[in-house]
This record gives C-alpha cells, sequence and structure tokens, in this order.
C-alpha cells in the first residue's frame, strides 16, 4: 500500500473522512498550546489527510519512511516541509511545540519500538512540549477477527479494498491484516493481494512507556470509529529534566 500501491493514494483514501479526527487532533493541539501558529511535527505522515487539516492554523514538518507516500502527501500539502526517515531514529537537529503520530504507530511491533519512537519524539520537543499519538487499536479493545471494506473512485480509477485482522499468537504483540485490492483502471480489472504486521499493547503498557520516555500523559476520549471502539488519544507534555 505505502510503496507500490501509494500511487493509488487518492482512491485509497479519502481525506474527507479525516476531518472529523483531525477536530480532535486541533482540540488538543490547542489545548495544550493555546493560541497562536506553532510549529509542529508529524511522523509517518504518511499520504497527510490528517495533517492538511492542521496546516491552516500551523506550521508543520513532517517525515515518513515512504518516500513514494511522502510524493503524495506533498500534493496535498504543498508548504510543508518534509523529510524522510524512520519514526524510530530521525532526528532533524530542530526543537517543536509538538510532535504528533497518526495511526502510524500502529506499526511498531515491540515495546522497544515503542520506546524509540518516544524517544524520537522527545528529542524534538522542549520541556512543555507536547506528544500526540492514537494507535488504531489496545490489546483491551481488539476484536478477532476485524473486517472492513470500502470503494472509492476518482472517475478513472475504482479502488475496492477488503481487510481481515487477526491475532494469529494472542501471546505476543502483534496482529496481522491480511488486504485484497480490487482495481479497476482503463477498462481492465485486477486483483492484489497485501499484508501489514501491526503492534498490539495493553493501554497499560502505552501510558506508562510514554511516562517512561519523560511525558505526563493523559487519555483524552477520541470517538472517531464507525465500530464505537473505546479509543483515546494519547496526550503527554515533556516534563523537564
Amino acid at each position: 500500500m505505502y510503496t507500490k500501491f501509494a500511487r493509488y493514494w487518492k482512491v485509497i483514501s479519502d481525506r474527507a473522512d479525516y476531518a472529523k479526527e483531525a477536530e480532535h487532533w486541533r482540540r488538543a493541539l490547542r489545548t495544550k498550546l493555546g493560541s497562536g501558529r506553532h510549529e509542529i511535527l508529524e511522523l509517518g505522515v504518511g499520504g497527510g489527510h490528517n495533517l492538511s487539516y492542521l496546516t491552516g492554523d500551523f506550521q508543520a514538518t513532517a517525515a515518513d519512511i515512504s518516500p513514494e507516500m511522502i510524493e503524495q502527501a506533498r500534493k496535498l500539502n504543498p508548504d510543508v516541509e518534509f523529510h524522510v526517515g524512520d519514526m524510530r531514529t530521525i532526528l532533524l537537529g530542530r526543537k517543536f511545540s509538538a510532535v504528533l503520530i497518526h495511526d502510524a504507530i500502529s506499526y511498531m511491533l515491540t515495546e522497544d519500538d515503542l520506546r524509540a519512537t518516544f524517544a524520537t519524539a522527545a528529542a524534538h520537543l522542549d520541556a512543555g512540549g507536547v506528544f500526540i499519538t492514537s494507535p488504531d487499536w489496545f490489546r483491551e479493545t481488539f476484536r478477532d477477527p476485524f473486517v472492513s471494506h470500502g470503494t472509492n473512485t476518482d472517475g478513472d480509477t475504482t479502488f475496492t479494498s477488503v481487510e481481515y485482522t487477526y491475532d494469529p499468537d494472542p501471546a505476543d504483540t502483534t496482529i496481522e491484516s491480511l488486504m485484497w485490492y480490487v482495481i479497476r483502471e482503463g477498462g481492465e480489472l485486477r486483483v492484489e493481494r497485501d499484508r501489514h504486521v501491526l503492534g498490539l499493547f495493553p493501554l497499560s503498557t502505552w501510558t506508562e512507556l510514554m511516562e517512561e520516555a519523560g511525558f505526563a500523559t493523559e487519555k483524552v476520549p477520541y470517538d472517531v470509529h464507525d465500530d464505537r471502539r473505546e479509543a483515546y488519544l494519547l496526550v503527554g507534555v515533556l516534563r523537564k529534566s
């Protein structure tokens, strides 16, 4: 999805679906930072849909491990400064008022991955800086299996996706999403398959590791999912060292 099929992003994912989510992120930022055009950094920006609703209020920089996804995000966010890098290791040598990681955080598979990512966020903040993230699932909220599907079109290409997410080994910290893409393009129909491995941790692990990284953390209700699952924005403020 994020390399070979990235060019289909506008029909894989509808920007309008992010409007409700982005309002939660904007509110959390304003609650912690107050008014003003603060500088923010998004790690794992993907196609840039969520960020595109924030750039009118904040000065944004963004990074992603996939150059192909950055190419898509840049089309939607031409005024944003982009960098290629892994959220566990990237260091820009600058400080921001806030660091955001949207659902790309779900690709962190181990507690050490989370520790490294939270350290990256802290490295880009001064004391009082804000870190916000929200995984798709917590251990307590995941339903096995979870099945979803959707279809989008731009008039030339129709992209249908079917996603089957399950937990092959409840004893570890990962789940798998198997995806099938039905693509109608140029009068032809083809079916492609994709596989994603995602992290799954108890809510307490998220908050404890954020606290370990130096963040005073709170859970902000995040009612954005169609299935009405329990979800939170995890909002951390970096303490003085």
